[in-house]
């Protein structure tokens, strides 16, 4: 059935057990501006995941009753690829929906922006109306609505975005006012002409989501570069949104504070099905925490040992939630591997992140997660606000004694809406964004300046390389790589005055209530 923009209509029967009942829908592509392209270092990685969030969303429209159809821009080969998409569906509306469980969404890369506004373009070109969500967009609508949006949604958005279709559904040629009239959550205005609005309270989270539209992706094109670079093929899920706890660099313009966790047997049962349908090799769970609570992942290990639906799968968890209780369940669901949020190796710092964690737990975590055979590896963040040398000394200590199996460094990004990026706010000059997540450039004066930081950064990444490869190598060229790394943080070390920054900033340390589950 074909479409045409000038308020066409569809009908269709939602379920055909029920009689003749129909309803009339809308024409909606769907999509998202991660270009994977656009980001070279995530390009080389060739570790690309669906938009969970936006392939939801999706599902959820098309329960509605709409006609539903996805540009995945992941894997795309460019922006043409969405044009061609658009005329060949011809869509009343687009919305585009970034995936809001993929971490770079929240660092609002600079690239990305770009090509959502020039997808936005394109639609109102091809006279379609205009809605989009995101992180970023919620931090900063007016560029999108200066780009040709007719609405840009705060958070989730989902309640806001079914008043959207509604009056959308009955008037698709509705004025740009009265479409967001008395709407919570939504900021519009004229293109560009209107002063930056002003930030909106965030609507709360839906409680619960459908299962995302697997069916609207090429899973194959998914598989075949997963196999060609890696051997194996791994897919996302998400067993809750959000997190409780209060990271004072911790951006949450989704889901604020909150913890939306699934039933365990409801993602036991989605996990089953993939591994019916999809056969993926591996599993990447995009929570910011896994599980939370022993007994929710005993459930889910049980819910799967009956259905025989494991799949092995890697986490992000705390240091702080890992007893040996919690390990051993990990296990027994499948978890093969666990990333940590360490941040840092000084305690000096964690407390000023307001991280809510001892140098003593990401210890212990570590080793006990070791003990019960899962893999681990610790996210390391630099340059926050008061680190000195000695503290990132502290944390090369940290890598070189627990010696995890691997390592994600980063530094300290200001992110909109967080505690840290309002004591810095000040120092932030034209570059507030990087272009792509390889930058690693600072964007505040750190201790020190950015190159000092990218190289502590490939030391550390060759501290874990030699750690995990020391069985494989014999003695003597064991000694030789700890010999050369040991010569390269001398040759640091002996430059460090070099990259400082002045004048050094202080810490400042950020109140805020106790973390723990809401």
């Amino acid at each position: 059935m074909g479409t045409f923009r000038g308020g066409a209509r569809f009908k269709v029967n939602p379920d055909p057990g029920r009689g003749a009942h129909t309803q009339t829908m809308l024409s909606i592509l769907v999509g998202h501006s991660y270009f994977l392209r656009l980001d070279r270092k995530q390009w080389r990685r060739a570790k690309p995941y669906p938009p969970l969030a936006t392939l939801q969303i999706a599902a959820h429209l098309r329960a509605l009753g709409h006609k539903v159809d996805l540009f995945d821009a992941m894997l795309a080969d460019g922006i043409r690829e969405y044009e061609r998409q658009l005329c060949r569906v011809e869509p009343q509306l687009v919305l585009l929906y970034e995936d809001n469980y993929n971490f770079l969404t929240k660092m609002c890369l600079a690239r990305m922006r770009g090509a959502a506004c020039r997808m936005i373009g394109a639609a109102r070109r091809a006279a379609a109306r205009v809605v989009v969500a995101g992180s970023d967009a919620t931090d900063a609508p007016e560029a999108y609505l200066a780009a040709g949006a007719d609405a840009v949604l705060a958070g989730e958005g989902i309640e806001a975005l079914e008043l959207l279709m509604e009056r959308l559904d009955a008037r698709p040629s509705i004025g740009g006012e009265e479409l967001v009239r008395g709407v919570a959550g939504v900021t519009a205005g004229a293109s560009g002409t209107s002063p930056r609005p002003a930030r909106i309270r965030i609507p709360p989270a839906r409680g619960e989501l459908p299962s995302p539209a697997w069916d609207l992706i090429d899973v194959e094109r998914y598989r075949a570069m997963w196999r060609r670079a890696h051997g194996h093929f791994s897919l996302n899920m998400a067993a809750s949104r959000g997190c409780s706890f209060r990271c004072a660099w911790c951006a949450k313009p989704i889901w604020g504070n909150r913890y939306l966790q699934r039933p365990a047997a409801e993602v036991a049962a989605e996990m089953t099905r993939i591994k019916r349908d999809l056969a993926p090799d591996h599993i990447w769970f995009a929570d910011d925490i896994f599980g939370f609570r022993v007994d929710w992942v005993s459930e889910f290990a049980s819910a799967l040992a009956v259905s025989g639906g494991s799949i092995p799968f890697t986490i992000q968890t705390r240091a702080d939630l890992i007893s040996e209780r919690m390990a051993a369940a990990l296990l027994q669901a499948g978890c093969r591997e666990a990333w940590l949020g360490a941040e840092s190796g000084s305690q000096h710092v964690l407390d000023a992140m307001n991280k809510g964690i001892r140098v003593a737990e990401i210890r212990t975590a570590r080793e006990r997660l070791g003990a019960a055979g899962i893999r681990v590896g610790l996210f390391i963040q630099l340059g926050y606000l008061g680190e000195e040398l000695s503290d990132i000394l502290a944390t090369r200590e940290l890598i070189e004694t627990t010696r995890p199996d691997d390592v994600g460094v980063s530094v300290a990004y200001p992110l909109p809406g967080t505690k840290f990026h309002d004591l810095v706010s000040a120092q932030l000059g034209e570059k507030t964004h990087w272009q792509a997540s390889g930058d690693l450039a600072m964007m505040f004066q750190g201790t020190y300046t950015s190159p000092f930081y990218r190289e502590v950064r490939d030391l550390l990444h060759e501290q874990v390389r030699i750690s995990s490869e020391g069985g494989l190598l014999p003695g003597a060229a064991g000694e030789r790589a700890h010999r050369s790394l040991r010569r390269r943080w001398a040759r640091l070390l002996a430059r460090e005055k070099s990259f400082l920054s002045a004048p050094p900033p202080t810490v400042a340390t950020v109140p805020s209530p106790a973390p723990g589950f809401p």
